[in-house]
């Protein structure tokens, strides 16, 4: 028996990093998957790694920036699956520049996808999760609970991100639905192995939120994941749960 045998989670960044290692993890665990993320090829990768080990995954292609697209998602969730139990927002996006290079377009991008792309989700999706008894998992960030230079559009997203999550939790408080956060440091995903740094930084700056410990490997935020959509964690609502190896502890 698995912790999600008969139902359904729909993963947003399915096809790379964290996205990939949920699947993975919850469709070990039981769960049937549906992948939602831009990259079909990804999608495709992942989808066949899961039936490779006995799961199943159902791909959505789309872009969680756009409202329409986040609905078509939850839709064909419900309409091929027949439920809905958990959501994990994971989709994201970041990059690092000085603050006077930064640009409307790419603020917007930022804000659209770590922060829209999780509410519409979450809006298209807690009809269903309220009537499966399910919940919300989203990906906030170290970045969201403390001040970071050269990623203070990213740090405002995740910090929105954040009290998202607190805020939904309230308003949903008298119904059966949980939603929670996971708010990781570092993680060895291909995000991270791109993100570059502006030219001539002031490292001393950075070194704050460096850490002691190394990067997490996705499974690992993979497996805290899944314990907090399963009812394992039955009463945690509203909570933010940092896994970033002590980074914001002291």
């Amino acid at each position: 028996m698995g912790r999600f045998d008969g139902r359904v989670a729909l993963i947003t960044g399915a096809a790379s990093g964290i996205g990939r290692a949920t699947a993975l993890r919850m469709a070990d665990d039981g769960a049937t998957i549906v992948g939602f993320d831009r990259d079909v090829e990804g999608l495709d990768t992942v989808a066949a790694e899961v039936h490779d080990t006995g799961g199943t995954m159902t791909t959505v292609t789309g872009d969680v920036s756009r409202r329409t697209d986040c609905v078509a998602a939850v839709e064909a969730a419900v309409t091929t699956h027949g439920r809905l139990d958990v959501l994990a927002n994971i989709a994201g996006v970041v990059w690092a520049e000085r603050v006077a290079d930064t640009s409307e377009e790419g603020w917007n991008r930022m804000m659209e996808i770590n922060v829209s792309g999780s509410f519409w989700c979450a809006q298209a999706a807690l009809p269903h999760l309220i009537e499966s008894h399910g919940n919300i998992v989203n990906i906030a960030s170290n970045a969201g609970l403390m001040g970071q230079a050269y990623t203070v559009a990213y740090s405002t997203t995740k910090g929105a991100v954040v009290n998202m999550t607190r805020a939904l939790a309230m308003e949903y408080v008298k119904e059966p639905v949980r939603i929670n956060a996971v708010a990781p440091g570092g993680v060895n995903t291909p995000m991270s192995q791109n993100f570059d740094m502006p030219d001539d930084l002031d490292f001393s700056l950075m070194q704050p939120y460096m850490g002691f410990r190394k990067m997490a490997d996705p499974s690992e935020l993979a497996n805290v994941i899944a314990f907090v959509a399963s009812d394992e964690a039955s009463r945690m609502h509203g909570a933010i749960v940092s896994v970033d190896g002590g980074l914001t502890a002291g």
